[in-house]
Order: structure tokens, then sequence, then C-alpha cells
């Protein structure tokens, strides 16, 4: 059971979105929420405007409400902003949307009450996930339109996917016996004000990214080792010389895996000064997109620790702040950088599959095919990879550059960001193809040099994909192995194949 308190890590997020750990709040944050909404509570029995407890929204917040209006002005507020469009979410979105907002409610500073933060985690237990189109957020004030149809469930409106199937909520909620949520004053607006779109899918894309890093190595020192290139270029002594915390990682990450190579020794004295920069540079180019997610990892996680709704409430010191926190630029640019640095990743393995599958570069059979002519063995496959490369070079174009005024030019300066964390999710698919086929080459490639034996962290790998996929003797439909090796990198299978051979890969 994670019980939620001030602090979210990445690996709870992880525990819950994926491995549905149950979550709970701990009585420090109930006490927090008592407090705050008690204060809230005084705010409202008074004449005094407090914007989105007694005033309209946006452009409106100048029209004052009626206090008998109070509760209908939440429940309105939830209904005007649900009109997301695009597909949904996936599950685990949805789940990482449901904690993040929790998370941040509970920190007690945004006038909710407990049932409120109650009843999301309710659904988060229940797994009573609700449909959350992807498109429509601007990303300030916050993820508006995504957020609202989050919480249309808490009122007993919109649809949810529970038990595999989507059902309207009251259906849900008679099944359970459970009643609708009746908002009260700030509440509404306190659902909806926030980062929690973006920010769950930027913590995903970490999530996955960490075991992407550790694969692209691993199909830098595959590569390697299929070229005969060198191993000069992962010296120690390169990268204390210039020193990039990423590219010391992807070194020492790649010298692990070439111990003990034979295909190594088999070439000490040939007469090849400098491999292509796609394997010699292989560090500084891995290793700068370590270090640019490594800065997206700092950001998401200071975001999993704010308050991001408006206006802040601080009952300890008698006041309530009409502020900006609900703004994603943090967030847009963290996931334009993301985006750029998987971009990157893409970028330079495809090269190193040119290297090995054009004849004149590599000294291996054209495409790695057995029989060239008859057959035209992983041709196409570097087609493929060039596809999704320039695909990447156009979703790579920044979001967060953008801005378009919204409601009657109130909220003149928006962030785009969810459009930029949608972005690097698709550039990181892409990404995650590209190398499928480098490793799948590379495979192929090092069957050439048999018996002659690679690397030890190498070997390991190149033997856990010939299990699921074989030698290409003659032209056969590789879509389906591919889709085979693209899991085996998802779940971090090749990753663990090499840590057990080498030991923990950094």
């Amino acid at each position: 059971m994670l019980e939620l308190d001030r602090e979210l890590t990445l690996a709870d997020f992880g525990r819950v979105v994926r491995a549905q750990a149950p979550v709970s709040l701990s009585q420090a944050a109930r006490v927090r929420l008592a407090r705050c909404r008690a204060f809230v509570e005084e705010l409202v029995g008074q004449e005094a405007p407090v914007y989105g407890l007694n005033t309209g929204f946006g452009k409106l917040a100048s029209v004052r409400i009626a206090p008998q209006d109070l509760q209908l002005l939440q429940r309105n507020l939830l209904l005007s902003h649900a009109i997301g469009v695009g597909e949904p979410f996936p599950a685990e979105v949805v789940r990482g949307m449901l904690l993040l907002r929790a998370q941040s409610l509970a920190l007690g500073y945004s006038g909710v009450r407990v049932e409120v933060v109650e009843r999301l985690l309710w659904f988060l237990n229940q797994d009573i996930l609700p449909l959350v189109p992807s498109q429509g957020s601007v990303g300030a004030s916050g993820d508006l339109a995504p957020l609202a149809h989050m919480c249309l469930p808490l009122i007993g409106e919109g649809e949810v996917l529970h038990q595999g199937r989507v059902q309207p909520m009251g259906e849900v909620l008679r099944a359970y016996g459970v009643e609708a949520l009746v908002l009260q004053a700030k509440e509404g607006l306190a659902l909806i004000n926030g980062t929690q779109a973006m920010t769950a899918l930027l913590a995903l894309l970490l999530l996955d990214a960490e075991v992407l890093l550790k694969t692209a190595d691993i199909a830098v020192a595959m590569s390697v080792e299929a070229l005969k290139g060198s191993h000069r270029p992962f010296d120690e002594a390169v990268a204390r010389l210039r020193p990039h915390p990423g590219m010391a990682a992807t070194s020492a990450n790649v010298r692990k895996l070439l111990q003990d190579s034979e295909i190594m020794r088999s070439h000490v004295d040939c007469d090849k000064i400098q491999d292509a920069y796609s394997l010699r540079a292989a560090p500084q180019v891995h290793g700068a997109s370590r270090d640019a997610l490594a800065h997206v990892l700092e950001v998401v996680r200071r975001e999993m620790q704010s308050v991001t709704d408006n206006p802040l409430v601080l009952p300890d010191e008698g006041r309530t702040l009409s502020a900006g926190n609900f703004h994603g630029q943090p967030l847009a640019l963290a996931a334009d950088y993301a985006g750029i640095a998987l971009a990157e990743l893409a970028n330079i393995a495809e090269r190193r599959i040119e290297q090995m599958l054009n004849p004149a570069l590599s000294g291996l059979p054209a495409f790695l095919a057995e029989g060239s002519g008859l057959n035209s063995g992983l041709m196409i496959s570097q087609y493929t990879a060039a596809a999704l490369v320039s695909e990447n070079k156009v979703l790579a174009h920044p979001a967060s550059v953008d801005s378009i005024p919204t409601s009657a030019n109130q909220e003149d300066h928006v962030s785009m960001g969810t459009i930029g964390a949608r972005k690097a999710r698709s550039i990181f698919e892409n990404t995650l193809w590209v190398l499928a086929i480098e490793l799948a080459s590379a495979a192929q490639a090092l069957d050439f040099h048999a018996p002659l034996r690679p690397g030890r962290g190498v070997e390991a790998v190149w033997r856990r994909i010939r299990r699921e996929i074989p030698h290409l003797d003659r032209d056969r439909y590789l879509k389906p192995e591919l889709l085979r090796l693209c899991e085996l990198i998802r779940t971090g299978e090749l990753v663990r194949v090499a840590e057990q051979a080498v030991g923990t890969l950094e």
C-alpha cells in the first residue's frame, strides 16, 4: 500500500500505475486537507470576491456568483470543460493522472475536502478509469479538458473503462452502491487546474526511456562487433577528459559489453585508422541524450511534488493567491527536450544500420543477405528506419515555442506542453523500432563472423535474439520477428540478459 503524503517518487508512480499497487491517504495529509478546507469555508461565508470560490472563471472572473449557486458553478465547470477530442489516453496514462492529481491535492493547498481525494483514490484502487480524450489541452490553465473528462465520473457523469468494457459512470455507481459527489466551492476548479496529463505522459516516458537508453548502448556494442570497429573510443580516458556524466555512462556500458571479444582480437593489426562517427562518437551522442533525459527527470520529479492549481490556499497565512502554477511551461520545454534526445538515438542508430547493410562500408554481404540478388536480405529495413527517423524530425519540432491565446485573451500565453509530451511518446515508439532494426541487423552480421565470439555481453544478447529470430538464410516475412524484438526491448529482457552476463549497466 502506497500512502500519499508529501513526496511521490518515480518508482512509486510506476508501482501504482503499472503494477496497480493500492493507494491510501496518510493521516498527515488528511489533517492538511481538513485545515485547508476549513479556511475555504470561512472565505465562502465572507463578502469579498475570491477567484474560483464565488466568481466565474477565466475571462468571467469579474462575474460574482450567488451563494446558492456555488455548487452548480463547480458542476458546470466540469461539464463545460470536458470537450476534448481524439483517441482516449491509454489506461496507464489515466491511472497516472488520477494518482498525480490526488498527490497534488493531498499537499493541502487547494481547499478540497478529504472525500474528493479519497474518491480519486477509489477510482484508482477499483481500476475504474475515466475515458479521457488525448487532444484538447493547450497546457494552461493546466490540462483543463483532459482533467475535466477525468473528473466527470466523480459527479456521476461521463464514461469509464471498468472490468474490460466502457460503461456510463452512473451504471458503475449503482453497481457499487456509491453516490456521486456533490462538489463544493473551489473543488471543481481545484480538480481541473493542473498539469497532470502532461506530467503522467512524461513520467511514463521516463520509466521506459531508462530501458531504451541501456538498449541503445547494447545496440552500439553489437554494431561495433558486427563492423569490426575499434574499442578505443570507449576508453575510460576519453570520458575522463570530457566529463559529461551521460558520456561516461555509455562508455562504461559499452566497455562492459565488449569484454573478452575474440572479434576484436582478430583485427587488432588491421590498417583501419578510425571508424565512422556513428560508432566512434556514440558515447558523445548517446551521452548527450542521457544527460538531456536526466534533466527532464528532475523537472518531472519537482512537478510531482507541486501544487498546480489556482488560486492557492494558504490557511496558515490566512490568505489565497491567484497565480500561475497551472502553467505547463517547465514541462513543455522538458517534453520537447525529451523528444529531441530520443530522436537523436534513432538518428545515429539508422546510420549504423547503413554501415552494416552497405557492403562498401561493412565488408559483409550486401544487405546482409545470403545469395544477395536473389535475396534482398535486410535492405528494406533500412528504408523503414530512414522513414521513422525522418518522421521523428517532424515530430521533434518544439511545441513549446507555440502559443495561441485563449479565454478572450485572458489566458494570452499557453504552453502546449501536453502536445509536446504526446509527441515525445510518438518519437519514443519510432526510436524503439529503429533500435530493433539495428539489433536485428547486428545479429545477422555477427552470424557471418562465426566462429569468432563477440564480447561477453554482446554474445549473451545475440544468443537471446537468436532464440526468437533465426538467422536470415533466405528472404522471409520479417515484420512478426521485429515485433518480437520490440517486445524484448520494451520489457527490458535484452537489458536483463546483458546484465546477467556483465553486471549492472548504468
